[in-house]
């Protein structure tokens, strides 16, 4: 009979056997599942197609399951691959979520901030690094559709966007309101007025993103409108900055924030929208995060970026 020795393995709690699992060959895997090609899948990983086809082979005998079928037009995913595909997505998150922290941990003196478009955080890092000069205080742009993701994967420590979003697992603090208008080329019949309503843009048709967030679509088109009815369809977009061409060519009209939209485009301009909830400014962080760093940049954003002048005045 073996001795069991405090401290040792052998009084620990059961863990789960050892997986041999090479997570480049992961995502090889999810890199093919995106583009249903392996010559076009090999040359997005920059490496060769039989060295990729190599590689699926070592991945399938690791898991013992087949996950791709080769066809004359591409490749498609088994029955295993389509149930492999979703845990493999979430380990290469959980890898990259767990570097992340341990590198957080071994470096307690860095921050990233994020921001997105036509949003500024300048006043706020700069009062960060006057007050923590040890620290290594970064700025980064995030994607507006990337908020979440980009805290949750620990790529910023903080963002400040403009809701909505998904805010679950986020701690969110309401730095200002701006009000909604809408944007129109200067001589649209209703450039010059005071304000419009949603009345006086019922038939107006407002740009689409081609790759956005439903519930971020709904709330910039106003869709539906308080009466029922949908926002009357544009043309499909793949930028928000796309926006400002359209308008400019009477092809639709856009909602916005802020008033000072021809600081941008001389030849747009901006009207009040009345009858709406104006856009809110905030600043997220991850809900577990107990940084000293996160809670004193959270005090300088309270401070210094809770006025509609922090913000860009053609913020969109």
């Amino acid at each position: 009979m073996h001795d069991v020795v405090e401290g040792y393995p052998g009084d620990m709690p059961d863990l789960p056997p050892p997986v041999d699992l090479d997570l480049r060959l992961v995502h090889s895997f999810t890199v093919i599942a995106e583009h249903r090609h392996f010559g076009r899948a090999a040359e997005a990983l920059h490496i060769t197609q039989p060295s990729l086809t190599r590689q699926i082979h070592r991945l399938e005998q690791q898991l013992g399951a087949r996950l791709l079928d080769r066809t004359p037009r591409g490749s498609r995913l088994t029955e295993a691959g389509q149930v492999f595909l979703p845990q493999a997505k979430a380990l290469l998150r959980a890898a990259a979520g767990a570097i992340a922290r341990a590198k957080a941990a071994a470096q307690p003196s860095r921050i990233t901030v994020g921001y997105t478009t036509g949003l500024i955080v300048t006043p706020a890092v700069r009062e960060m690094r006057h007050r923590h000069p040890d620290a290594d205080v970064q700025a980064q742009h995030v994607a507006f559709h990337d908020v979440r993701a980009a805290l949750l994967e620990h790529r910023v420590d903080a963002v400040v966007s403009r809701l909505p979003f998904p805010t679950d697992q986020l701690h969110v603090t309401v730095l200002y309101d701006e009000p909604r208008v809408v944007v129109v080329p200067l001589d649209h019949r209703l450039a010059g007025k005071e304000y419009v309503t949603l009345d006086d843009i019922a038939d107006e048709p407002l740009p689409r993103l081609r790759e956005s967030d439903p519930a971020w679509s709904a709330y910039w088109r106003i869709d539906p409108r308080p009466n029922g009815r949908p926002a009357p369809d544009g043309p499909l977009i793949d930028a928000i900055e796309d926006k400002f061409e359209l308008v400019a060519a009477g092809q639709a009209v856009a909602i916005f924030v802020g008033h000072n939209i021809q600081a941008l485009r001389p030849d747009l301009t901006s009207i009040p929208l009345d009858g709406v909830d104006p856009a809110q400014v905030v600043l997220a962080t991850r809900a577990d995060d107990h940084s000293r760093l996160v809670a004193a940049f959270r005090k300088y954003a309270r401070t210094h970026l809770s006025r509609p002048d922090s913000a860009d005045p053609t913020r969109s």
